[in-house]
């Protein structure tokens, strides 16, 4: 919850675009996210683009090379689309 309140107070500091980045098992957390602010939320947010790949890491303990998983998910703000108009920043 902490970062869906996180991705809505930079909406309403004027942010047009988010973006959220996950590695492993941290991708749920990464589409939970997404899902509650378009959902929930804010109905005038909606995905844009999502990205998925493999990333190499290099393990520290071990040294070892590992394929992570990693996701991009791109929200846009639809604020003057919508009948709630942003504040403006003052």
């Amino acid at each position: 919850m902490n970062y869906v309140l996180a991705c809505l107070t930079m909406l309403q500091n004027g942010t047009d675009n988010i973006t959220i980045k996950a590695l492993g098992r941290a991708i749920p957390t990464a589409v939970d996210v997404s899902q509650i602010l378009t959902r929930r939320f804010a109905n005038d947010i909606s995905v844009k683009k999502v990205l998925i790949d493999t990333e190499q890491v290099k393990s520290v303990e071990i040294g070892e090379i590992s394929n992570v998983s990693s996701i991009v998910i791109i929200l846009e703000s639809n604020w003057g689309t919508s009948e709630f108009e942003r504040p403006a920043n003052e």
